[in-house]
Formats: structure tokens, sequence, C-alpha cells
């Protein structure tokens, strides 16, 4: 029997357009037709102005963000995170205004500045499961 696992994600009909793209290395948002905001993670409606799930759309987005906070998490109980700590849970603002819970990987934690620029990658977290991570 295999272990419960708390980092992958349910996909659905609604989100199999976010999955499939970042499985193929893309970060997709939605947009809003009647506001023009972007927003993230994916709703079917606006957040912002509550347009309905036809006036808002996929798009790709840019992949650059800025790090708004983070903390190092040295414990985590929860299978399979106990076996990477310790890793930086973050919060970033992407380009498009948004922000996005994530982690930042490849960068020491001495090296963490709120405002530094850094760029989407994504880790396979189980076979054909990308998540989206971002490094400086």
């Amino acid at each position: 029997m295999s272990a419960v696992r708390y980092d992958l994600p349910e996909a659905d009909d609604f989100t199999r357009p976010y999955w499939d793209a970042a499985a193929r290395g893309r970060l997709l948002l939605r947009r809003c037709a009647d506001c023009g905001r972007a927003h993230h993670y994916p709703r079917e409606f606006c957040p912002s102005c509550w347009a309905g799930e036809d006036r808002v759309t996929w798009e790709a987005a840019s992949g650059r963000a800025t790090l708004y906070t983070w903390s190092v998490i040295h414990r985590n109980d929860l299978p399979p995170f106990g076996e990477r700590v310790p890793y930086t849970a973050a919060v970033v603002d992407l380009e498009e205004g948004p922000r996005m819970m994530t982690e930042v990987v490849d960068c020491p934690e001495a090296d963490l500045r709120i405002g530094m620029p850094l760029r989407v990658t994504f880790r396979e977290t189980a076979d054909g499961v990308w998540i989206a991570v971002f490094r400086p």
C-alpha cells in the first residue's frame, strides 16, 4: 500500500490545462476580460470583480517574480515534506500582479532578500506531476 502524500494536486477538468502546461514547463494564470486583472490560483470566476467563467481565460505567465516573503521549514511531519527539510516556503509577486505560494529552490537561506528577482522552474513531484517553484 502506498503512503498518503500531501504534496500532490487534485487535478480536475477545470484545472487540467494548468497542470498540463506545468508538465510542459509553462506557468498559466487566469485573466479577466472585464477588469483586466490576472489571478492565481486558478478560479472559474474573477475574484476581483466577480465576472463569470465566460469572461475569464487562461494565459501564459512570464515566469518572472519577486520574493515577497519566506520561511525556511526545518521540520514537517507530513509525507513527503519531511524528506526535503530544510526547504524554503515562499510567497512571490508574479510580474503579472498576483501573489503565489511556492517554494524557492537553489538559493541559500543567507542569500534570500525581500524583492529579489526570481524565475519559475518546475519540479516533478510524482510521475508526470510537475509543480512551479522559483529560483534566483
